[in-house]
């Protein structure tokens, strides 16, 4: 029980997580003033303004850095991490994402193809470099300030 203990109360956990939380709680929040319609499943969804897993990642890296340094090896590690998980972010899951939608485009089209679904591809997968950057200055606000 200590472990746990340990882990739920360290601000390397728990930071971050409420840093996710709060940017889920905000894209459900854009999405609903976007869309006029109210999508729980937005919570727990990929992709959309701001990206949560930039922010996640930027404040564990500015944490990291304040209680390490800048010039420690873990800083290193987490910052290269954070490169990593933003560029696949705005990289490979935005290009999976106008695959999906372009899938969805042509299984809609009548005539085009017989092809039965029985669910639309998810498209909001990924982030565009806007949403990234948005998201990295607020983990690193938080972590930063925090």
């Amino acid at each position: 029980m200590d472990v746990f203990l340990e882990i739920v109360t360290s601000k390397f956990v728990y930071l971050p997580v409420i840093t996710w939380f709060f940017i889920q709680v905000t894209k459900v929040i854009v999405d609903l003033i976007t869309t006029k319609k109210f999508n729980f499943k937005r919570i727990l969804g990929a992709g959309g303004m701001p990206s949560s897993h930039s922010a996640v990642v930027c404040c564990l890296t500015a944490l990291v850095g304040k209680e390490y340094g800048f010039s420690s090896g873990i800083f290193a590690i987490s910052l290269i991490f954070a490169f990593v998980v933003m560029y696949d972010a705005a990289g490979v899951r935005r290009a999976a994402g106008k695959q999906a939608k372009m899938l969805n485009q042509i299984i809609e089209t009548p005539g085009l193809t017989s092809v039965q679904v029985q669910e639309k591809l998810v498209e909001v997968l990924g982030h565009t470099p806007k949403q990234v950057i948005i998201g990295a200055i607020v983990g690193f606000l938080v972590g930063g300030l925090l």
